[in-house]
């Protein structure tokens, strides 16, 4: 046997069998192989640790059994999409229910719809879940491609075989609102790194549960080189507010560790808010308030819409799921600091 890569005919020919019966235990054929025949192959595939071409053996399949998850690794991750809370907790909650459903989860970043077209093509997946990407690219793919797909907090309206699963961002961002209300701010602030999408949802829902007390808007920089001096220039308007929205954990967390840097006492001068109530905001202090979307009925109903879809049973929809707010200590009314301190 010739060193470097084990072959399937150098199994074969180790075993007196045909490459047949050996390429068909490795795919699972082994309908008409005899017992004695594949534990004899299984066990010198093993010893001589064969490692199977999985995408021969996914094209030798009807169905691949993997679904893929892709990603745009846009600017505002800085080159760590993956490492981003929301991503991460996504990509957890899918995997636990995309290997509940017997299949396997194959993760991809990609910054082009193109690129979509050909990691579906070469592994033959039975469905996609879509982050991050604008409404041309689901049009385009869904012109140029049949797997069908889910799309995580979509800006796209329902379109053949594809189902926009979004979360009430408008009612999450009111529910921030009525409890800066309802607390006694008399002046707020929502900060962002865009004026569209799922963010702008958030803060038109924000300025809806304000009611007759302002609600001011500040598009800040999406990398954090830019955003700590873009602060910096604008700490003493910062303070003219009590309280402050922040459209994700991560910017609300930010925020907190720059006023606490600066003297501002969060929330005795400053009450901030986040979004997506990741883990870390039960970690830092003060605790951070935050709109919770339920990541597990998210990934179970992005499931279930796939078979759905695949099956035909589904011409293509919109689904909203609901969020909560959970208050913590970042929260208070004007001038209160925080009733609780973190456990040592």
């Amino acid at each position: 046997m010739e060193s470097g890569r084990v072959r399937i005919s150098d199994i074969a020919q180790e075993l007196g069998l045909s490459t047949a019966t050996v390429s068909n235990v490795i795919h699972g054929k082994t309908g008409k192989v005899s017992d004695e025949t594949v534990r004899r192959v299984q066990a010198l595939l093993e010893e001589r640790e064969y490692i199977p071409n999985m995408a021969g053996i996914l094209l030798a399949q009807n169905r691949s059994g993997i679904i893929g998850v892709v990603i745009n690794p846009h600017e505002k991750y800085e080159g760590h999409p993956l490492e981003d809370a929301f991503i991460a907790s996504s990509l957890n909650y899918l995997s636990l229910e995309i290997e509940g459903h017997g299949k396997f989860m194959m993760v991809k970043t990609a910054a082009q719809a193109q690129e979509i077209i050909r990691f579906s093509s070469m592994w033959n997946l039975e469905g996609l879940v879509l982050i991050g990407f604008c409404r041309q690219d689901y049009v385009w793919l869904r012109q140029h491609m049949r797997i069908p797909f889910v799309v995580y907090d979509g800006d796209t309206d329902a379109v053949e075989r594809i189902c926009n699963l979004c979360i009430d961002n408008f009612g999450g961002g009111r529910l921030v609102g009525e409890l800066f209300r309802s607390l006694g701010h008399r002046r707020a602030l929502c900060i962002s790194d865009n004026r569209s999408g799922v963010d702008w949802e958030r803060y038109r829902g924000f300025r809806a549960g304000l009611g007759p007390v302002p609600g001011d808007f500040l598009e800040i920089p999406m990398t954090a080189a830019k955003r700590l001096p873009f602060y910096e220039a604008r700490l003493e308007a910062l303070r003219r507010y009590t309280a402050i929205f922040a459209v994700s954990d991560y910017y609300a967390v930010e925020l907190i560790r720059f006023l606490q840097e600066h003297g501002v006492r969060v929330p005795g001068e400053i009450s901030v808010a986040g979004f997506d109530d990741t883990p870390v905001a039960s970690q830092l202090y003060p605790t951070l308030t935050s709109v919770r979307q339920d990541g597990a009925l998210r990934a179970k109903t992005a499931m279930e819409k796939l078979i759905r879809l695949r099956a035909q049973e589904d011409p293509g929809s919109v689904v909203c799921l609901p969020v909560t707010l959970i208050e913590r200590e970042s929260t208070a009314a004007p001038g209160q600091e925080p009733c609780c301190h973190p456990e040592t």
